[in-house]
Formats: structure tokens, C-alpha cells, sequence
């Protein structure tokens, strides 16, 4: 299937999705909000929340291995780096933590473009979120670098392969493309375009934010050199992760303190890391590998990663249709976006309401859904939306059916009125 990633697990046809097992999880859902503001991150479980508190609350130092305290702190970095491979199926010397994903990109874009400068060419798409924009065109005119635009088709929101591999030329440094539009949900064909690119001497950095949270995700069928996400989006802490392989991260010198360390991927984590979050990274990948109860002996969290997102992925693409085809038989609601692969994401305008009061008045009906860009300013105004955007409703892995249903009625008497 086009835009679908692939994998080697098999699942069993008749393995179906629990998401009372989750909710059960989620201490926030108790207050009776539906929330369909994932997007722009996702609530917490209690077992996430837990891996945290026990982190700050037990003896932790700077890392080293003389002083239980040195070797607590360690040892949670090296499980969220094996965790964070297991993940994106990388390589765990090439797991780097930041503050975001808008960070991390700032200081690969930074330390790329030392290398860049007149005649060189670095491609952008206007699908994507500024934090996958705004780092490569900011650094590459600062190197006189050129900076070339893919545009998608504004009436679908698709964004095809053709329209990023036309741009490709021998003066290719890098190629910056969305996993998935975090206001459309638009996925575009990240494996077919990383292998467009991989005909290049180009690099290829994947922005898997939205993704991430709805699909399996394996770095070596997508041909990404940099995929960078947010354990906010998928149950975690907030945080960004990026990885790489060691190799290429070896051959990059980023600014850092005389006496921080040349190891990789240390050499590119300013300071002392948040030792709390990345516990709590590890947690919230271990709460997505178990989102499908198996053997754990059986199988490795590699593998229960894949087959949990892909039960997933199904379980949320039945739920998407539900909101889309609810939305779409309320007259006056318009949502825009459709591309024929996307994540279960809708962005809609009600005629007569501005997206800021369809987002208030839903609230005041225990319905989450923002309004606005959501910092993705290039589709929005391509889109004629401009800075006010329109509503978003975003599913999580713990949306139920009942919050589809309440969302929709909160629309329908919106846009009846």
C-alpha cells in the first residue's frame, strides 16, 4: 500500500485492539474530557508518570559507573537509548536526546551547513511544520546555500514523490520531508521519496513527529539518515529524539563545551541530560510495545513495537473513518486534507464560526480540539487558511468511539447554529 510502511511481523487476523485496557492507564481521562488534541501531545499513563517520580526520587548523580548514584543515572540513559532504537529499528549508539525535535533539527541544520555554501541546494516541502522548515532555510541562506521548494497539491493536501524528486540535482545536500503533517495527517511515500533521494549523494532527514505515534516505524525501509520525534506525541515525557547511524554521526563536529566528551552520540546532548524524561521515554515505548499483550519472553520489543502500532494503526484508521464520515454529513462543516495515506487527523472549518470558537464552544463541552497552524504556517498558508488555520481533531491511542460520537454532536450543534 502506498505511503504504508513495511514490516516483518505478521499479524494474526483476528488480534483486535483494546483501548479500555489503556484508557484504564490514563489517570487524566478521568475527568471526562474526550481528547482529540494528541497532535499536540498526547495525556500520560500512570506507569510513564511512575518511571519518572522513581527516577527523581532514588540517588541520582551525573553519569559515571564508580557511585550507585553515577551508575542509576547511566544506566536509564543507555535503556533509552536502546528503547528509543527498538522504536525507529536503529542503531542505539545513534539515539540522541534534546529538549525538542524543533532543537535537535536547529543544531544538525547548524552543524550541516558548516559544510554548505554557494552552488549547494537543500530542499524543503510545504507540507511540513516550521521546526522542519525553518532550521534548514535559516542555515543554508546563512551558508548562501539555495533553498528549493516542494509544494504539495493544495485541494488533496497529497504531497506526491514527483514533487520532491524533480527538485533533486547533483547539487543535493539534503532533503528535509513531514513522516506525516501534523495539521493534515497527509503521510506522504517517505520510503519511495528515500529512495529517490538515495540515488543522490543527498541526505535525507525525516521529520516523524506525527507519525511516530500511528504506525510502525523502521528507519532502513524509509532510507532516512536523520529521523527525528517526539516521545510527547506517543504517551512519553516531554523531550525530542533524533537517530542516526553512529557512523554519520561521527563524521559531524557539532559547538559544544572544551571539556564535554567527543563520544557519539554525547557529543551532540548539551549539558546534563533530564535523566527523569528519558526514564520515562523508556516507559512510554514500553507501554506502545505492550498496546497488543503477547509473550514477552517470545518475542523482543522490537517486534512487539511492530506488531502493537500495526493493530493500532488499523484500530485507528476504522475510528478515522468514523470522525471523517460524521464531519462530512454536517452541513457547513468543510475538512480539508485528502490525501489518499494519512494518520487519523481532520482539520475543519464550520461556515459562520471562526476555528477559535469552534474551539471554545467545544470545550465547554469536554471536547478537546484546538484551533489554529499548529506552527505548520508554510500548509496553512499554502492552503489559503493563513495564521488562523482551522479546528483539528487529532485520535490517540486512547480515543474511543463514544469520543468520536461526542465530538461530532458538539459540531453538528455548532454548525447548526
Amino acid at each position: 500500500m502506498v505511503g504504508r510502511l513495511t514490516h516483518a511481523v505478521q499479524l494474526d487476523d483476528a488480534m483486535t485492539y483494546d483501548v479500555d485496557r489503556l484508557r484504564a492507564r490514563i489517570p487524566a481521562l478521568a475527568d471526562g474530557t474526550a481528547y482529540f488534541d494528541g497532535p499536540g501531545g498526547t495525556q500520560t499513563p500512570d506507569i510513564v508518570a511512575e518511571a519518572v517520580a522513581t527516577a527523581m526520587t532514588s540517588g541520582v548523580s551525573n553519569r559515571g559507573r564508580t557511585t550507585l548514584a553515577e551508575r542509576h543515572a547511566d544506566d536509564i540513559t543507555m535503556e533509552a537509548r536502546i528503547a528509543g532504537a527498538d522504536l525507529v529499528n536503529a542503531d542505539p549508539r545513534g539515539i540522541v536526546f534534546g529538549r525538542s525535535m524543533t532543537e535537535l533539527t536547529f543544531e544538525v541544520a547548524r552543524t550541516l551547513a558548516q559544510g554548505w555554501g554557494l552552488g549547494d541546494e537543500v530542499i524543503v516541502t510545504r507540507l511540513d511544520h516550521d521546526g522542519n522548515i525553518r532550521p534548514w532555510v535559516t542555515y543554508a541562506e546563512r551558508a548562501g546555500a539555495t533553498v528549493r521548494w516542494a509544494e504539495f497539491d493544495p485541494g488533496t493536501g497529497a504531497l506526491s514523490v514527483d514533487d520532491v524528486a524533480r527538485l533533486l540535482s547533483d547539487r543535493t545536500r539534503l532533503v528535509a520531508v513531514t513522516g506525516a503533517s501534523n495539521l493534515l495527517g497527509t503521510r506522504p511515500d517517505v520510503a519511495a521519496i528515500g529512495e529517490a533521494v538515495g540515488r543522490t549523494d543527498a541526505l535525507y532527514y525525516v521529520d516523524g513527529v506525527h507519525l511516530t505515534a500511528h504506525a510502525p516505524i523502521d528507519m532502513a525501509s524509509i532510507g532516512a539518515d536523520f529521523f527525528v520525534c517526539s516521545p510527547y506525541k506517543f504517551l512519553g515525557p516531554h523531550i525530542g529524539m533524533l537517530a542516526a547511524s553512529p557512523a554519520l554521526l561521527e563524521t559531524l563536529h557539532p559547538d559544544k563545551l572544551r571539556p564535554s566528551t567527543e563520544e557519539v552520540p554525547d557529543r551532540f546532548e548539551l549539558g546534563t541530560l533530564p535523566y527523569e524524561l528519558l526514564a520515562g521515554v523508556t516507559a512510554a515505548i514500553d507501554v506502545l510495545a505492550d498496546l497488543v499483550p503477547g509473550d514477552e519472553d517470545a518475542m523482543s520489543r522490537r517486534d512487539r513495537i511492530v506488531r502493537s502500532m500495526s493493530v493500532l494503526e488499523e484500530y485507528e484508521d476504522e475510528l478515522r473513518d468514523r470522525m471523517r464520515a460524521g464531519l462530512d454529513a454536517i452541513d457547513g462543516v468543510h475538512c480539508r486534507g485528502h490525501a489518499p495515506q494519512r494518520t487519523p487527523t481532520e482539520l475543519f472549518l464550520v461556515d459562520g464560526v471562526s476555528p477559535h470558537d469552534v474551539h471554545r464552544r467545544l470545550a465547554q463541552v469536554g471536547v478537546n480540539a484546538p484551533a489554529g497552524s499548529f506552527y505548520a504556517i508554510e500548509p496553512a498558508e499554502w492552503m489559503g487558511l493563513g495564521a488562523a488555520g482551522a479546528v483539528r481533531a487529532g485520535l490517540a491511542p486512547y480515543t474511543n468511539a463514544e469520543d468520536v460520537d461526542r465530538l461530532l454532536a458538539g459540531v453538528a450543534d455548532i454548525a447548526g447554529t
